[in-house]
């Protein structure tokens, strides 16, 4: 395994264990020196303390895990589940969103539509991009890829990545709680299946607006919730310095999410994270859609729709 580029602070046992096996690499390779049964016990230490790391993350680091900069985006799925993409530009009526992106492409010989957020990876594809927070352009562009979709009977797969829909004057102004609203009823009702996946950070009406689906699935270090640890804590405690605290109240994790029944599904990311094994990510997800539409396109239309609308009519509610 590489070394680490970028990492956490909950990530430096790892990093000073792949440190020293470099070094012995090293020494082993200037000296020829048989340094075999350190480079083992060393290599199986790492391996453990991956194990146990990785597998016990608290809240507020699968929301740092989530953020990491090589963490594969939208684009990159793309590029690596479908064998060809046509990018649609536009919602016909204000611009082009940069932070949505979505075309017409094919899996496996299957045409489907597919919608996403887009962060950038670099400092100025992020500023083009708005950080991949949407203005109502970007979630009415998505609505009339959807209906295109329907139109033509083809499937919808979505791809969640944004710490929100943009909160600015402007946005407001050209109607962003309509917009995402909008969405959420069409949706609903849309006549052909959807699957929709949380990628990276799933925050508020921002994910919502592209997030209601037959089946919605979480990769195991993401989060999806009402809104961000930070912004939680400085309502709460007007400060950020309890944004830790914030991540476990929330109950924003894959787990919890599966636990509460508000998602259909987790997707097991490589071990250290999807940025780890960017190409075994997109295998898993690429399956997971290809076996998902071989049992959605069999059900009817009408029963289809039914079924998403209790799904998420029976979200919240309390039997008492």
């Amino acid at each position: 395994m590489e070394q680490i580029k970028t990492s956490f602070d909950f990530e430096k046992p790892i990093v000073e264990l792949e440190q020293q096996i470099e070094k012995v690499k090293q020494v082993a390779e200037k000296t020829k020196v048989d340094m075999s049964a350190t480079l083992t016990e060393l290599e199986g230490k790492l391996d453990a303390t991956q194990q146990t790391l990785y597998n016990n993350l608290t809240g507020w680091q699968k929301v740092q895990m989530s953020r990491h900069a090589e963490r594969p985006q939208t684009l990159d799925y793309i590029s690596m589940i479908c064998d060809d993409f046509i990018e649609m530009h536009g919602d016909r009526t204000v611009k082009d969103d940069k932070a949505i992106i979505g075309g017409f492409a094919t899996i496996n010989g299957e045409t489907v539509m597919v919608i996403g957020h887009q962060k950038g990876k670099n400092t100025k594809e992020r500023q083009y991009r708005n950080f991949g927070m949407a203005n109502p352009e970007g979630y009415r562009k998505a609505l009339r890829l959807m209906r295109l979709a329907e139109k033509f009977n083809k499937p919808v797969i979505s791809f969640i990545d944004t710490m929100g829909a943009y909160p600015g004057l402007e946005a407001e102004e050209r109607g962003q709680g309509e917009a995402i609203a909008r969405n959420l009823l069409e949706m609903s009702v849309l006549k052909v299946p959807i699957i929709c996946f949380v990628v990276g950070e799933g925050a508020s009406g921002g994910a919502l607006g592209i997030g209601i689906g037959d089946k919605v699935y979480m990769l195991e270090h993401t989060w999806y919730s009402v809104i961000s640890p930070e912004s939680c804590s400085s309502i709460l405690w007007r400060s950020w310095d309890y944004k830790e605290r914030a991540a476990e109240c929330l109950k924003l994790t894959s787990d919890d999410m599966f636990k509460n029944k508000l998602i259909d599904g987790i997707i097991k990311e490589p071990l250290g994270g999807a940025h780890q094994n960017p190409e075994l990510m997109a295998q898993t997800v690429k399956a997971q859609i290809i076996a998902d539409l071989k049992v959605l396109k069999k059900e009817k239309t009408e029963k289809m729709i039914a079924a998403r609308i209790e799904k998420f009519c029976a979200m919240g509610v309390v039997n008492e």
